[in-house]
């Protein structure tokens, strides 16, 4: 395989940060082991930490072992992927601190350049500007952009613009791991290449839609970044609607970036606007208690960050109604939550039922078809279908049967969604990234919603941790007559 195209110079700021190690650094190792990234490439991680250049490479060996799965930690290959790792120490809030970075990179001029900004969004614009006064951003540059990118419209538009200053938007890419699951990817593959799912994916097969993503940890060591922002913020304004996007936009033209991105922004502004009694009947906000999680006793929200009190929710369940013709009449089901049962996210197209059986079925009901997409833990397709159970009964019984829609179990490993990430910025393909029209289509909706939960139109709820969320949510979308898909 050539990599002479993917020949760069991967410039890491906060590159000692958990999600350096946990994520970034293993994805740029697998890259470089398969081929994916040119062995002259470098890994240059921008880090205010003290440290030595051989203390750099033992501390990214050490994580490497440690975040690796399945030990994959390759010795070889490490002694290899070794020669391409840098550390330049610069403290990211003095513009004057930048000159070892300068000197670094003024080795090769001409490489392409990627800036991933792993740090918190208040250096991103500090940080470009660096680039731009110390002459570091050449037409070749990009700059990946980690979320959160702002708490609202408005402070968004503040980090964009700020970095808008000095990279042009075909040089932005703000990234959105989900959108690298292969799964995720595969909704698009499912709907646009299967024609027999053309003609049901409407309001005339489908009566509602579910998009779940849910978390067994609470908190963890992110207390103080997720006080600011809580569950809407953290995953229903990025993740989930990107999710929706997906399951809801019309068919591109064609595969090239701009074109699908023009179609996820179609659906975004034709989600209907939350008014005051629809944020009161169609959101629900809760807050995790103290219980029990995988068979061990667990403080709730309050007791893990030491507070008295916060309006902070770690769990939220929306009602979205998307008004234009392929969608109207079908409710999307959205909730996102800490401290729950399980680990779990999902889609679920849930298709109408039949408008007459010819079964009787000996009272067991005959179960709507419904195609469920798991994201996590196992990444998966199923369509349930009704099938006979086989007998010599004198009447037809049927019951639920699952088809499977999965890749053969024989498939090698499956790669990370920041490897597919990473090496689309590294191709300069920004399909699965965030336009900036996105991102401010997304707030436009959200920014309701938060304005109004400030006012307290939804009161607070709290749910046991260790339980399915609370009983708000299983009202939120029983008041229409459906149940949630683990219910």
């Amino acid at each position: 395989m050539s990599t002479k195209d993917n020949l760069c110079d991967f410039i890491l700021f906060g590159g000692h940060g958990d999600l350096a190690f946990r994520k970034l650094m293993p994805a740029l190792y697998h890259l470089g082991q398969n081929g994916y990234i040119s062995s002259q490439s470098r890994i240059i991680t921008v880090s205010r930490r003290d440290i030595s250049q051989v203390e750099h490479e033992n501390l990214v060996k050490e994580k490497l072992k440690e975040f690796l799965v399945d030990d994959d930690f390759d010795e070889d290959f490490f002694q290899k992927f070794q020669k391409q790792l840098f550390f330049v120490k610069v403290d990211f809030s003095d513009i004057n601190d930048y000159e070892a970075l300068k000197k670094s990179l003024s080795l090769y001029e001409d490489r392409d350049r990627i800036n991933y900004l792993s740090t918190s969004p208040d250096f991103f614009g500090t940080i470009c500007q660096a680039l731009h006064e110390w002459d570091l951003i050449n037409e070749n540059s990009r700059v990946v952009l980690e979320k959160p990118l702002g708490k609202d419209l408005e402070s968004s538009r503040v980090i964009n613009n700020k970095v808008l200053e000095f990279f042009d938007e075909d040089q932005i890419y703000r990234i959105d791991h989900y959108l690298g699951k292969d799964t995720v990817q595969n909704i698009m593959a499912l709907r646009f290449s299967n024609r027999i799912f053309m003609p049901l994916w409407d309001s005339s097969s489908i009566d509602h839609v579910q998009i779940t993503v849910a978390e067994s940890v609470g908190v963890e060591g992110r207390g103080g970044y997720y006080n600011d922002y809580g569950a809407l913020r953290d995953m229903i304004q990025n993740h989930l609607m990107q999710l929706l996007c997906l399951v809801a936009m019309e068919p591109p033209c064609s595969l090239e970036a701009n074109s699908v991105r023009d179609e996820k922004v179609k659906v975004l502004r034709s989600i209907r606007k939350m008014e005051a009694k629809d944020i009161s009947t169609k959101t629900v906000r809760a807050q995790y208690t103290k219980g029990s999680s995988n068979g061990k006793a667990v403080d709730g929200y309050l007791e893990d960050l030491k507070l008295d009190s916060s309006n902070t929710e770690t769990f939220a369940a929306i009602r979205v109604d998307i008004d234009n013709f392929r969608w109207s009449g079908v409710p999307f089901y959205i909730r996102s939550g800490k401290r729950l049962q399980s680990r779990n996210s999902e889609i679920v197209i849930q298709f109408k039922d039949m408008p007459h059986s010819i079964f009787l079925n000996e009272n067991s009901n005959i179960i709507s078809n419904k195609l469920v997409i798991t994201l996590q833990p196992k990444e998966s397709i199923e369509l349930k279908l009704m099938n006979k159970t086989p007998g010599l009964g004198a009447s037809m019984k049927l019951q639920p049967v699952e088809l499977e829609l999965n890749l053969p179990h024989n498939v090698q490993r499956k790669p990370d969604a920041y490897e597919r990430l990473i090496l689309d910025v590294i191709r300069a393909n920004p399909t699965l990234f965030m336009r900036l029209d996105e991102v401010e289509a997304a707030w436009k909706w959200t920014d309701k919603i938060i304005e109004g939960w400030s006012e307290n139109l939804t009161s607070m709820k709290t749910y046991t941790s260790g339980s399915s969320g609370p009983s708000a949510a299983i009202q939120l979308i029983a008041q229409d007559g459906r149940s949630w898909n683990d219910e």
